[in-house]
């Protein structure tokens, strides 16, 4: 018999009830300035409703027993954890795994981290990150799926059926949070918690998609962000969480605080104390308040004051009462740990995921590795360094059991003699060590590099405003580089990071570069398997790669200007100083085996908002190796009412084809999809000429392209 919640909230004092709305930290990781301490006895007491950073089937279990049989109303725990990409088993982070275009992998990964999670007694997960980001200083850049909002609402999509699957009172399933709501990734600078400021338009194009995805999606819950939008921060901001997310897309879940973010509301400016910010963030329509006490310390005299009424109150907790129903939580406390062990599929999982993001980004015929190298040097800090390989947010993943580069090619290249040498640390120390590096390379037929960010240097706190090597690794490389030319040694370069790295001197230099990023535990594995030509690479960069800082923002979906760039024209635009262009555009990606695009064809040459638009187009393997094609259909809306962006994202698809085979992608495309936000920001489609293309990236001047008419109904 269905627990009658309606009951149950009769039955619960104000304290209760505020207790229901309150997230405690436990006592294994640290994500924000305050440590929570011993908190069974505010359990027994029903003050708290919901923990974060605990995890452990028998440590949940004896938690949820405390909640359950020895508190008044036995009410059940939610135990929320940040399992950004991976439980146990770390997964590639996401800005990564998005290079893969893939959405099945993002929902298999999603599904095996909930799998894990769900049997160390966790019921809901901090992700997917949703936050469309075009500036790679803002450290999240790394968690989150690059700049494009299609892709992200894709991403979106398949990280929540991963997550929740079919029933959220599933054994294996957990509660995803879809964060950060909204604007996150606009921080002014790329400075991590600082303020955004963007158009109403951006607001409705670009950063709230995302989120309405996830609510389609059936998201259980969504998380403000820190940062506040315009001088109004999202804690607080009752037009988009109460308005919008609430009122205008009907989301029926709970509202989630990041850390602390109601008392934070004071530094913000808009609350002079605890009482203020409890009641701004309860009317904005925030449920859970996590490990700031503003709702236990404040909301009673808010109350008292009349800053807010008990109905509003009961309104939050009948909300997290509802979702506990929906986990499944009210029928014991042993919900998700019945499997333990790990899933003997879970390491070819995590390899196959890794090796699908690596991004190829330049290669002038060093790679793949012949079999019969019998020497190879690896230079530089990230050569051994196992542990960085899962980047940030990894907290319950096991770093020691990460593969490194080095174990990685050892392996795939047992009779190749290795010589290792980090040469320099990371970010800090001398030089001393490059002379000896040098020495190493002379010995080897090829040199790879081994370079880039320590996992610290991505994720939450974790911007920069300098995107080239940091510490002395251009000087490390400068000398490799100089070596290899010396004695005709080719160099290959590997960056580990979780952002864009602008290094053009690198790019024209090296024979070949890839971006390996922050891979997880089968990095070392999965990056031999592309180098030696195991594994043919597919992936394509999910955001523009940057050439200088300066260029920053720098995505491919801008607007068109009324002096586009023409270099024999001064007077358009562009930089004096730097080419206009990125480095690498958006989607791209090097494969041992090139393809072309044929016969791009259109079901019709004429469509109306109800209409299904069918597209077709031929995909030619023409290398010599089996491969795997990913082709884009964009399109661009030539005259509106409002200035449509050059071009817009609406599918992409993907194509294995055997060497020197061809075969058809086919794509379809509601019409409907087509509209966009009017001048009155309500969706709007209008007739007119469109002009639609295909490519592996998104440089027009290689697309294949069609016009087609939208007509009136």
């Amino acid at each position: 018999m269905a627990l009658d919640l309606k009951t149950l909230l009769a039955d619960m004092t104000l304290e209760e009830k505020i207790g229901q709305l309150t997230m405690t930290a436990g006592s294994y990781a640290v994500t924000g300035p305050i440590v929570g301490g011993d908190v069974e006895a505010a359990i027994r007491a029903g003050r708290i409703g919901s923990l974060l950073n605990l995890w452990g089937a028998t440590e949940i279990a004896a938690i949820q027993k405390i909640a359950m049989e020895e508190s008044r109303l036995g009410i059940p725990l939610i135990v929320g954890f940040d399992v950004l990409h991976g439980h146990r088993m770390i997964f590639p982070l996401p800005l990564a795994e998005a290079c893969a275009f893939d959405p099945a992998l993002w929902r298999a990964t999603a599904r095996a981290a909930a799998r894990e999670a769900a049997a160390d007694g966790v019921s809901m997960v901090f992700a997917p990150m949703l936050d469309v980001a075009r500036d790679p200083r803002w450290g999240r850049i790394a968690e989150g799926a690059g700049e494009d909002p299609f892709v992200t609402c894709e991403f979106a999509k398949a990280k929540i059926a991963g997550f929740q699957g079919e029933d959220l009172a599933a054994p294996a399933a957990v509660a995803a949070v879809a964060k950060h709501f909204c604007a996150y990734g606009a921080a002014e600078g790329g400075r991590d918690y600082a303020s955004a400021d963007v158009s109403e338009r951006a607001l409705h194009e670009v950063y709230l998609p995302p989120f309405a995805a996830a609510i389609e999606a059936g998201c259980a819950a969504i998380m403000p962000a820190f940062m506040d939008l315009a001088g109004v921060p999202m804690t607080a901001h009752q037009p988009l969480l109460r308005g919008w997310l609430r009122e205008a897309r009907g989301f029926e879940g709970v509202i989630v605080s990041d850390y602390n973010a109601l008392a934070e509301l004071m530094r913000h400016g808009v609350a002079a104390n605890l009482i203020e910010a409890a009641a701004l963030a309860l009317r904005a329509g925030v449920d859970i308040d996590m490990m700031s006490s503003a709702y236990a310390d404040g909301l009673p005299q808010a109350l008292a004051r009349g800053l807010v009424t008990e109905e509003d109150i009961d309104a939050c907790v009948h909300r997290v009462l509802e979702l506990k129903q929906k986990l499944g939580l009210f029928d014991g406390v042993l919900r998700g740990a019945r499997r333990q062990g790990r899933d003997s599929a879970e390491p070819a999982l995590a390899r196959d995921a890794a090796r699908r993001s690596i991004v190829l980004l330049t290669n002038h015929g060093a790679l793949p590795l012949s079999p019969s190298l019998r020497k190879i040097a690896l230079i530089g800090p990230l050569s051994e360094a196992a542990g960085e390989m899962d980047g940030s947010w990894a907290a319950a993943g096991d770093r020691n059991a990460a593969v490194s580069i080095l174990d990685g090619l050892t392996a795939a290249l047992p009779t190749t003699e290795m010589f290792c040498a980090a040469g320099v640390a990371v970010d800090y120390g001398n030089a001393a060590g490059i002379a000896d590096a040098m020495a190493l390379c002379e010995e080897a037929e090829l040199i790879i590099l081994c370079l880039g960010e320590s996992a610290e240097m991505s994720g939450e706190a974790a911007s920069r405003a300098d995107l080239g090597l940091p510490g002395r690794q251009r000087e490390l490389a400068e000398a490799a580089l100089g070596l290899g030319q010396k004695l005709g040694r080719p160099v290959v370069a590997l960056l580990s990071s979780g952002r864009p790295l602008t290094l053009p001197w690198l790019f024209e230099r090296a024979d070949a570069v890839a971006a390996t990023w922050f891979l997880g535990a089968e990095a070392g594995h999965a990056i031999a398997d592309v180098l030696t030509g195991q594994f043919n690479p597919v992936g394509r960069l999910a955001l523009s790669w940057p050439r200088a800082v300066g260029q920053i923002p720098l995505f491919y979906a801008a607007r068109p200007t009324g002096r586009p760039f023409a270099a024999e024209d001064h007077y358009t635009t562009k930089y004096i100083d730097c080419a206009v262009e990125p480095q690498f555009p958006f989607g791209h990606g090097l494969s041992y085996s090139p393809f072309s695009l044929e016969e791009f064809a259109a079901g019709r040459q004429s469509f109306c908002a109800r209409d299904t638009l069918d597209f077709s187009v031929e995909v030619h393997n023409l290398g010599p190796l089996d491969g795997e094609a990913t082709v884009f259909l964009f399109a661009r809306d030539l005259v509106a009412s409002v200035a449509r962006p050059v071009l817009e994202l609406k599918r992409f698809g993907k194509i294995a084809l055997p060497a020197g085979e061809s075969g058809t992608l086919r794509f379809a495309l509601a019409a409907s999809e087509l509209a966009f936000p009017g001048v009155d920001f309500r969706p709007c489609f209008e007739p007119g000429a469109f002009e639609f293309s295909v490519g592996f990236d998104a440089d027009p001047r290689r697309h294949r392209k069609l016009s087609l008419q939208a007509t009136a109904p």
